[in-house]
């Protein structure tokens, strides 16, 4: 399908407008959704730029414009129905506005609140509770404290933790290794935020080792 037959095709709604979710190209992560007109879906493929529609000040926006965090578009796709607009992206920096590498880093539970959940799981939810630290300060939170501080404190307790893991596998201790490890990749996953990086990278990359 050509640029032009696939214009043809979007269902844009009474304001002119189409939903539009850019997706990691890398990684398959969703990253956020925002809205275009036919205006800024072709300067998006004129200029390779994910450019969006403003509908707040009713203007043309291009991603990463101010921020940096640009998002290089490598294939638009539309879905069967024609209402939805889908673009694989290349994300420089974060996709959301409080930070985070994705807009979609809080989970609705699936299991009740006093249910923990399993496997890696837990990982992916540690990391929700950091994003949503970062997105809304709470006064004494631990997690706030390390990220207004940056990248050289974080770095800092993370070599800490790794050293006191070591240690306790030296002795031979189960227990506190255990209780080390658990240390070590709360202080990891604060780190993976910080610099961008979600654990869904990671598990990716292990994928791509294996």
């Amino acid at each position: 399908m050509t640029f032009e037959e696939l214009m043809q095709e979007v269902r844009f709604d009474a304001n002119g407008l189409v939903p539009a979710i850019a997706q990691d190209a890398r990684t398959g992560e969703v990253l956020m959704l925002a809205y275009m007109n036919a205006e800024s879906l072709r300067k998006t493929r004129e200029t390779g730029l994910a450019t969006y529609f403003s509908r707040s000040r009713q203007k043309l926006w291009q991603k990463g414009e101010t921020s940096g965090h640009i998002q290089e578009v490598v294939d638009i796709r539309l879905d069967c129905d024609g209402d939805t607009i889908l673009l694989k992206v290349l994300q420089t920096g974060n996709a959301c506005h409080t930070g985070a590498h994705s807009c979609f880093f809080r989970g609705l539970p699936l299991c009740d609140e006093d249910e923990m959940p399993v496997g890696s799981g837990i990982l992916e939810d540690v990391y929700r509770v950091i994003a949503d630290r970062a997105a809304h300060p709470k006064e004494g939170s631990y997690t706030n404290y390390l990220l207004n501080k940056g990248v050289e404190k974080i770095c800092k307790k993370v070599g800490e933790e790794a050293s006191e893991a070591i240690i306790a596998a030296m002795k031979g201790s189960c227990e506190e290794l255990t209780y080390e490890a658990a240390d070590l990749m709360y202080h990891l996953l604060v780190l993976l935020y910080q610099q961008g990086v979600s654990p869904q990278d990671v598990f990716d990359e292990l994928g791509r080792r294996r």
